[in-house]
Parts: C-alpha cells; structure tokens; sequence
C-alpha cells in the first residue's frame, strides 16, 4: 500500500455495511478485508438521517440499527484489536428542519468519527425528497424537473449550514450531489459557495474526505481535483474514504490518491 505526506493511505475512514440497507456484507468481512489489503485504521461511517425523510426506500440505520452496530462494533474491536483499529462512525445526513433532532441523537453516543453529507432534498411538488446522489431513474428524473443550478445552490447552502451547527469530523464526498446528471455543470456562483464551504470545514477543524468512489464514476475522486488544491491550499487535513458498500470495496483506488496529489502539488 503506498503512502503520502498529506493524506495517511493505511486508513480507510468510510464504509459501509449490510445495517443501512443499501450495502452488503457483515462488519467483519469489512475488518478482514482491510487486515488482507494492510490496512492498520478503518472506520466505519454509517448512514444517520432525520426522521422527517420522506423517500421511497430505507437507506440508513434506525436507532435500533445503531444499537446492534455498536454492540457488534465494540466486539470487533476488541477481537481485532492486536491486528486493526476499528472506529464506529457516523454519516449524518443533514436537512436544516431535523437541525435538533439530529444534533440531541448524535450527542446521545459516543463516535469516533462524525461524517456531515446531505443526501436528501425536500421539493415542493415532488411526491418524495429528492435523492442526491442517486443513480435510480425516478431521482434523475424528478432532480431534472425541479433544476439542476437551484439544488445544487441548495446543497452547497445546506453544507456550509451544517458544517456550523453540527460537530463534524469530517466532510464528505463534496461534489458528489447529481453525480449521475447529464452533462452537469458547476457556475461561478457554485464555485464562490465551495470557497465558503471549505473556510468554514477550516474554521470547524474539520478534514476533507478524498472519496475514492468517484474514480469508478467520473474518473475522479470526490471533491474533485481543483477543490482537493484549494483545500491543500488553506491546510485542510485530507482523510481517503473508499465509501465502501461491500467488503471488496475497502481502500478501493487508494493506489491512484499519491499520483493526484503529486501532480496537484506541481500546478500550485
């Protein structure tokens, strides 16, 4: 496994397993998987979403959910503990009108690890909340309809928002919203939203997820190289995320991040 000065590629600071849903596989083929490929730092980042969602399928934990994590969680880490450091995590999805309920549950336990994304987008006059990194056609469809420019305005909005109100650790996969859109562009104004976004993971202490899923996607991870410099630049820590969602998965790309930040530190 190679390595690099900014960002530690013996961790792996997000996955994914069979308790949100949308993923497979037990949390101990996870821990396998990462001691076969020389990992000696995982972290699993699980889904947390306000219950207010209104959406078509369950893609993350409910507390019961989260209960058994770390229950099962806690064994590992001891099972495991002379051979991998396991974290328990947390992906909160936020959306500003669950601001409270979801503060109170995060600070009913205890993470290693708090993930801030947005996934989920209320829309007047759309019978379900928009699902932002979805490549279902229903969500393709229904995001088309409403505008690619005013969500996006909307997510980055919301970001900044929730990197303010909620004590995250990290930010994740940053540009990953409409990753499935056709032809998706990014506008000055959106642009001018990221700077402000990435002061304010500065100003929180917050790091930078390098979420390698993008390579399978678009070629590149998320956020892309460009926001990856400006993070450089301003000295945000960078943390490499796989997003695993089946055991394979973990550090999945990894090899590409040193080549990334290697060429991006001869641009700057």
């Amino acid at each position: 496994m190679l390595n690099h000065s900014l960002i530690n590629l013996l961790f792996d600071g997000h996955m994914h397993t069979r308790y949100c849903h949308h993923a497979t596989g037990t949390m101990e083929e996870y821990v396998l998987s990462a001691i076969k490929k020389g990992f000696d730092h995982i972290v699993f980042l699980e889904h947390m979403e306000g219950t207010g969602v209104n959406y078509f399928e369950t893609t993350w934990l409910t507390d019961k959910d989260f209960d058994d994590y770390f229950e099962e969680g806690e064994k590992l880490k001891e099972k495991y503990s002379n051979r991998l450091n396991i974290g328990l995590g947390v992906e909160v999805g936020y959306n500003a009108a669950q601001r409270q309920e979801l503060q109170d549950r995060l600070l009913r336990r205890s993470w290693d690890q708090i993930g801030i994304s947005y996934h989920f987008m209320p829309v007047l006059g759309q019978s379900f909340d928009l699902n932002l990194v979805s490549r279902k056609a229903k969500n393709i469809l229904a995001i088309a309809e409403t505008g690619c420019g005013s969500i996006l305005s909307d997510y980055f909005d919301t970001l900044i928002e929730a990197a303010r109100v909620l004590p995250g650790t990290v930010l994740c996969h940053m540009d990953a919203a409409l990753r499935f859109q056709p032809g998706l562009q990014l506008m000055p104004s959106h642009w001018q939203q990221i700077e402000e976004l990435l002061d304010t993971v500065k100003e929180q202490d917050m790091a930078l997820e390098i979420n390698t899923s993008g390579f399978a996607i678009r070629g590149t991870p998320f956020p892309a190289p460009a926001i990856i410099q400006m993070a450089i630049s301003r000295k945000i820590p960078l943390v490499a995320g796989s997003d695993a969602h089946k055991p394979e998965d973990v550090g999945r790309y990894f090899h590409k991040i040193p080549e990334l930040l290697d060429h991006l530190s001869t641009i700057r």
